[in-house]
């Protein structure tokens, strides 16, 4: 019903023409109805001057305007907001059109809105772009329909923008406030218990629920006791800091996989900059390398103030190249530029145990000299597969060959942790907290 009202408010003149002229060819029928029609079609035309007069006497009696970030965020739902303000003296119903990006596909930005005289309105909606790059926003188009809704003006604004899509720094933010406020559990991060207290020193201070009772300092409890009263006080401990950081992210062809319009490099990006801004966090040292067939870029692990905008600004420029990863050349980067030992997160993609071998003999040398930790993906639709039941013959032996390639990811799980290397076998869309949890995990342990 209502799309059929709104036709028809947009094609009312065409309507009242096509009426007007059925009209005079029914007067040629009945002679009696033609000096009527005469009258009805000079008071239409009338009628069409006086709406014209009132949509078109103003020269910018309508303003809008496209409010978008400086740049978005990949993967994310990134919020645009457009202002509408409403300069005639009569009741405005309008369509907004945004031209949007073409790399987002979408035919649907089309938004109708009513508004009073001198009346403002915010039209809000969100992107979801599932590239990095540079994204060219077009015009903003207004239709305002004329006070008896016979014609319509339009209107241009915002002529032409360009806006870079960066990786999740969405993501990241939200990981970074979570953090601040202890409330990464919310994300999936598991609260992790320290195991011992190989950390240093900071301070006595004052005992608050969920401290560790074996951290009570007696003597400075008995001294504060008598002076102010009973309150316990505890030894506080700091982490070591300073411990270098590397992602290691492999461009091969293995990463171009698509997941939920992403590919498996930018969930890789994605969770990077995350873990990034947690290591930094954390006072330890965060850097980068790219590797395919040749080394890409590496920056040094670093926790000055501009290193995560470093870190962003590298990770955006990069791109799959479609050649079998080099892992003996990444061996030798790494042994000639980290010579201090490090956490190497090593995002990669193994689909069999074969495969894994050609690259163990490097892993294994890797873990010789640094903290190797090999992250690689489930394949969920796969997953999918095995959980639903076979129906006849066919299904029986595709859920049989599924099941060989899960057991091999398992395998490979098994395999990598007999040579002391560890592993994280991850969902793409759990790709971020099971990384954040095992940063934690492994600093809690004292392993870096």
């Amino acid at each position: 019903m209502k799309f059929i009202r709104a036709l028809f408010i947009a094609n009312r003149l065409w309507f009242s023409l096509i009426a007007i002229i059925l009209l005079f060819v029914a007067s040629y029928a009945f002679p009696i109805l033609f000096p009527l029609m005469q009258v009805v079609f000079a008071v239409f035309i009338l009628l069409i001057a006086i709406d014209a007069g009132l949509l078109f006497r103003q020269k910018a009696a309508f303003f809008a305007r496209r409010e978008l970030p400086e740049r978005l965020s990949n993967g994310d739902e990134n919020p645009l907001t457009i202002y509408l303000e409403n300069r005639y003296t009569f009741r405005a119903d309008v369509e907004v059109i945004d031209e949007i990006p073409f790399q987002f596909q979408r035919r649907d930005v089309l938004f109708r809105a009513r508004l009073k005289p001198r009346e403002t309105q915010a039209i809000r909606y969100e992107l979801r772009p599932t590239r990095r790059g540079e994204y060219s926003f077009g015009a903003v188009n207004v239709f305002v329909l004329s006070p008896l809704g016979l014609l319509k003006r339009r209107y241009q604004f915002e002529q032409g923008r360009m806006v870079a899509v960066y990786p999740s720094f969405l993501q990241m933010r939200q990981y970074e406030l979570l953090a601040a406020t202890n409330r990464l559990t919310e994300v999936g991060v598991k609260r992790i218990r320290r195991i011992g207290h190989s950390m240093e020193f900071e301070q006595v201070r004052p005992y608050t629920t969920g401290d560790d009772v074996r951290t009570i300092n007696w003597k400075a409890t008995s001294r504060r006791s008598d002076s102010q009263g009973t309150s316990l006080m505890i030894n506080a401990f700091q982490d070591e800091r300073s411990q270098p950081i590397y992602c290691l992210i492999d461009k091969g062809r293995v990463m171009q996989s698509p997941f939920d319009g992403l590919t498996l490099l930018d969930y890789a990006i994605n969770a990077s900059l995350v873990l990034s801004n947690i290591a930094l966090m954390k006072q330890d040292r965060a850097g980068i390398l790219t590797f395919s067939d040749h080394i890409g870029q590496l920056l040094p692990a670093d926790r000055r103030s501009g290193q995560m905008l470093k870190i962003l600004e590298l990770l955006y420029r990069q791109k799959t190249r479609f050649l079998e990863t080099d892992y003996e050349n990444l061996y030798a980067s790494v042994r000639t530029h980290i010579r201090q030992r490090s956490l190497l997160l090593l995002f990669t993609n193994f689909e069999t145990v074969s495969g894994m071998h050609r690259q163990l003999p490097y892993l294994r040398r890797l873990a010789k000299d640094h903290l190797l930790l090999v992250i690689f993906f489930e394949n969920t639709e796969l997953r999918a597969l095995l959980t639903e039941p076979a129906a006849d013959t066919e299904d029986i032996y595709l859920k049989t060959i599924g099941e060989k390639f899960a057991f091999e990811k398992r395998q490979i799980v098994k395999e990598l942790g007999q040579y002391g290397i560890q592993t994280i076998l991850t969902a793409p869309q759990n790709l971020t907290a099971n990384t954040v949890n095992k940063y934690l995990e492994l600093k809690a342990r004292g392993m870096i």
